[in-house]
C-alpha cells in the first residue's frame, strides 16, 4: 500500500475504534477479540519499509519503543474503560475521560518519537504505526475481556437434586 492508503486506514481504523468506545459495548465472549489486531499486525509486517536499512540499529530502536507505547496505550485504555455487569448477566464496557487522556498521551508520546526518528534521519514509514495501533488493540481487548470474565456470574455447578446437601456421616440401623 502507498503512504497515503496507509495513513488513511490508519486514521479511519483509529477513529472508529475511538468514536465506538465513548459509546457503552457490549463484551462478548463468542466474539474473535483478537482477529483486528492480527490483520493490522499481517498488513504491518509484509510492508517493506518497516525497518530504514539505512539506519537499521536506530530504526529497530524506535520501532521498538513505538510498540511499547502502543503496549502501554493499550494497557491504560483498558484500565480505565469502565465495565458493568447488567441484570441480565451481559458485561458492558464504556471509555471514560480518562481513557480520551491516555489516548491525548500516547499520541504526544508518538507524535515525538516521529520528530525525534526525523531529527536523527531515520526514515519512517507507516507501518511501525500499524504495528503499535495493533499492539494497543490486542492488550486492551484481552484485558477487557478478562476483566468481564471475573464480573460474570459462575455457572451453577450442582443441579442435580440434592447436590450440595450436607449429610452426617453415620451409620443407618438394619
Amino acid at each position: 500500500m502507498s503512504g497515503l492508503v496507509d495513513a488513511l486506514v490508519i486514521v479511519a481504523v483509529a477513529g472508529l475504534v475511538i468514536v465506538r468506545q465513548f459509546r457503552p459495548n457490549r463484551i462478548d465472549d463468542e466474539r474473535r477479540w483478537w482477529v483486528p489486531p492480527v490483520v493490522l499486525t499481517v498488513v504491518a509486517l509484509r510492508e517493506p519499509g518497516l525497518l530504514d536499512t539505512h539506519h537499521l540499529t536506530a530504526s529497530a530502536l524506535l520501532l521498538g519503543t513505538e510498540v511499547l507505547v502502543g503496549l502501554a496505550i493499550g494497557t491504560g485504555w483498558a484500565w480505565t474503560t469502565r465495565i458493568w455487569a447488567a441484570e441480565d448477566g451481559t458485561v458492558w464496557s464504556r471509555s471514560t475521560g480518562a481513557s480520551a487522556a491516555v489516548w491525548i498521551v500516547g499520541i504526544g508520546l508518538r507524535a515525538g518519537l516521529f520528530a525525534l526518528g526525523a531529527a536523527i534521519g531515520v526514515h519512517q514509514d507507516s507501518s511501525a504505526l500499524l504495528l503499535a495501533l495493533a499492539g494497543t488493540l490486542l492488550v486492551r481487548s484481552g484485558i477487557l475481556a478478562w476483566r468481564a470474565q471475573l464480573l460474570r456470574p459462575a455457572a451453577p455447578t450442582g443441579t442435580a437434586y440434592g447436590h450440595g446437601v450436607y449429610r452426617p456421616a453415620r451409620r443407618e440401623s438394619v
